[in-house]
């Protein structure tokens, strides 16, 4: 049985590499260790390989394991151990390995913090080089012990011109596959063309943008396409786009609910919304609909309403409390209706931050000094005992006076001076600030 077309096509060399230039292409450091490794005249360190999947975190790790002439072990975190890890340095034990090994550890995220500082031990003896790789944040999930012994690589999601490149790659393997199968059972040959098997430019443009940015995802969909796909009368396949549609029905979209991914795009979604622009927070939104993130993008909008819009128009939160209760009540797809309303109403807004710079501006204060204590007018007192040199409250009761205001000190002496709030340039505020201004005239 052969094996997937995904095994096949991996590059054997980092010339077969599609993308991931950034960190590959002459003169870049990874491709220098790997060129090093290969005529001896450099070791290689421990790396960590960080990015989405089918992006070639695995294929490199190979690479490097060819160059350096190492045997190269493969573990996955999510079902390997410490047990793993100990077993290979046994295996180790009973032979006589010049060069060591490379243990490449897959998802290292899913390692606790026990697993991970395990492989400290083997990996400053030198008896295991470790190559790590996970698609979450290294600097979040990985034991800064290990951080600081390892060189960190981001490799990045492939864009569909990459994709293409080896799909077309792959296509000239299925075609060849074809034509082996064609004259085993001594079929009639397929042609002008040259092959009973050809696939049109468009359904491969189609897989490629249909990827998301997965290699992987992709080479699983041409080939289910080449194989499904039913012969004509003269016994040609032709793979279409319409064929590759129905292979490709939903975009692959790279989402994970307690993962990196799903905070990058809640992240694009508010900082879309604090800039203004509707079309860029639809498209967000739309991700986290397809995702069914419900909860995380009710908190995000609740959040947005004070943080960026805030007092420039005060009604805002009331609105999207309303629209955030609606869609929990709804649920998708319905829901998908107001709070687009929301996200909408959030990016056409006016904006203001006076709200989040003044409390977080008297949380810092209260963090960071003395503030001193309440003044006396301001506490709860209700009897003075006999000892107490001061009598009596000293309250005002501002009700008392015109427009309901007359100045007393209401911060702590220590700071009885500070400005949180400030008003911020909008019609609103602008408006609250004009009217206190001329009562404290």
């Amino acid at each position: 049985m052969p094996s997937p077309l995904a095994d096949r096509i991996r590059p054997k060399n980092l010339d077969e590499i599609v993308g991931q230039q950034h960190i590959l292409s002459e003169g870049k450091i990874l491709r220098s260790i790997i060129e090093g490794a290969k005529n001896g005249s450099r070791e290689i360190p421990n790396m960590i390989f960080y990015g989405p999947s089918g992006t070639g975190k695995t294929t490199v790790a190979n690479i490097v394991a060819e160059a350096s002439s190492r045997k190269l072990y493969k573990l996955n975190a999510t079902n390997a151990g410490v047990s793993d890890i100990k077993d290979i340095i046994r295996e180790l034990d009973g032979l006589f390995t010049q060069n060591g090994v490379l243990l490449y550890l897959d998802e290292i995220q899913n390692f606790n913090k026990k697993q991970q500082q395990s492989l400290l031990e083997y990996t400053e003896n030198g008896k295991i080089t470790l190559i790590a790789s996970t698609t979450e944040n290294p600097y979040f999930y990985i034991y800064n012990a290990i951080l600081s012994r390892s060189t960190v690589f981001e490799f990045k999601a492939l864009t569909s011109g990459d994709i293409e490149a080896a799909l077309n790659r792959a296509a000239e393997i299925l075609q060849s596959d074809e034509e082996e199968r064609v004259g085993a059972v001594g079929e009639s040959p397929a042609g002008e063309h040259g092959s009973s098997l050809q696939f049109e430019p468009e359904a491969i443009a189609h897989i490629a943008q249909m990827s998301g940015g997965d290699v992987r995802k992709s080479l699983n969909a041409l080939e289910i396409a080449a194989l499904y796909s039913h012969p004509d009368k003269k016994g040609k396949i032709v793979v279409t786009k319409e064929i590759a549609e129905q292979c490709t029905q939903k975009r692959a979209m790279s989402f994970d609910k307690k993962g990196d991914s799903q905070y990058d795009i809640l992240s694009a979604l508010m900082k879309s919304i604090r800039g203004s622009d509707p079309d860029a927070a639809l498209h967000y939104l739309a991700k986290l609909i397809l995702a069914d993130d419900l909860p995380g993008l009710c908190r995000r909008l609740l959040a947005s309403a004070s943080e960026d819009i805030g007092l420039a128009y005060p009604m805002a939160v009331t609105i999207v409390k309303s629209c955030v209760d609606s869609a929990l009540q709804l649920g998708f797809p319905e829901a998908r209706l107001p709070l687009a309303q929301a996200a909408i109403l959030l990016a056409t807004a006016p904006k203001s931050n006076s709200v989040i710079n003044a409390v977080d501006s008297a949380i810092w204060d209260i963090e960071h000094m003395d503030t001193g204590t309440i003044p006396r007018q301001l506490q709860n007192k209700h009897f003075d005992g006999e000892g107490n040199e001061i009598k009596g409250q000293n309250y005002i009761y501002p009700h008392d006076f015109p427009n309901h205001y007359t100045y007393q000190q209401y911060l702590p002496d220590n700071i009885k001076d500070r400005k949180y709030y400030v008003y911020g340039e909008n019609k609103s505020e602008s408006a609250a600030k004009a009217y206190w201004e001329n009562i404290k005239k």
